[in-house]
């Protein structure tokens, strides 16, 4: 579903100032990028400066300028394209991924920005999970003026991993002007916005239960969730709603009506931490649909 959360603090889940978390569970931009190209460094993978739309860019990026909806928010899109056979990532990236970062701090006209993430693909190269998208990713984006009866100027920047045989990074600078007369509905944002995870109510969710246990570096996590297969193999993915705690990928099995999911999380300095379960978000990705589920109760 769209969320469309409020910028009323510096701790907002989708923030406008590039200093401040973009996404719940997110790192921060200084770290993300910083993490990102430590990473292709100690690789020895040359950071080549491909500018989207540019001749040899494996990535380019433009706006679904969209409709305005009775209510007064703007239902726009970002639009990545990649060169064939090169995949870009998900919020959750996995432990091969880098997160995106995107910042519309510089745009006119708007007070709130939200995205709804299309279901991705789980990739599997060299023993480690990725999770992303190939070839082309449409991400709708609920967008909420300050006047209604004006027109938002969208500017952003984003910040992506690539990846095929070698992994680069690319920022793509978007702009343009979302009319607020608009009203014809994109055919291409509305298959995009279908395309995200059930909700656990549509796929059928009896219960989940977890339980929270320490561990010499953090914390350990074990899941029941008792729901119809999303359809074999399924992987899940955990959030666990703090930017700067690692959740490894988890081990999954499943008996009968349940799904187990089984991980740990530490702290990126290592220090303790408060895991709350309401913020936890476990994503089951399966061959048929996925499923996004929020918040399990203790046991």
């Amino acid at each position: 579903m769209l969320q469309k959360p409020r910028i009323s603090s510096p701790e907002s889940e989708l923030s406008l100032s590039a200093q401040s978390p973009i996404y719940k569970g997110m790192t921060l931009r200084s770290s993300t990028l910083s993490l990102a190209t430590a990473l292709l460094m100690a690789l020895s993978i040359p950071l080549p400066a491909l500018a989207g739309g540019g001749t040899g860019a494996v990535a380019e990026a433009d706006i679904l300028t969209g409709w305005r909806t009775a209510s007064g928010d703007h239902i726009a899109a970002l639009r990545i394209r990649l060169k064939d056979g090169w995949k870009t990532y998900w919020r959750a990236p996995g432990d091969a991924g880098v997160p995106p970062v995107l910042d519309w701090s510089r745009s006119g006209n708007l007070a709130s920005a939200g995205i709804t993430w299309p279901t991705p693909t789980v990739f599997t190269q060299s023993g480690m999970r990725s999770i992303g998208y190939m070839d082309e990713v449409i991400l709708p984006l609920a967008l909420d003026p300050k006047r209604d009866d004006r027109p938002i100027k969208l500017r952003g920047t984003l910040d992506i991993g690539v990846c095929k045989e070698i992994c680069v990074p690319q920022r793509l600078k978007v702009k343009a002007t979302l009319p607020a007369e608009a009203t014809k509905r994109d055919p291409l944002i509305a298959a995009a916005l279908a395309a995200r995870p059930f909700s656990a109510r549509e796929a059928g969710l009896r219960d989940i239960r977890c339980r929270i246990s320490p561990t010499a570096k953090g914390l350990a996590l074990s899941l029941e969730i008792d729901m119809p297969s999303a359809g074999a193999p399924e992987a899940a993915v955990i959030e666990a709603g703090l930017p700067d705690v690692w959740v490894a990928e988890p081990k999954t099995r499943r008996a009968g009506g349940t799904l187990f999911a089984e991980t740990t999380m530490q702290h990126v300095s290592g220090q303790s931490f408060m895991l709350d379960r309401s913020a936890l978000r476990v994503t089951v990705i399966g061959t048929k649909h996925a499923v996004d589920i929020r918040g399990c109760d203790g046991r």
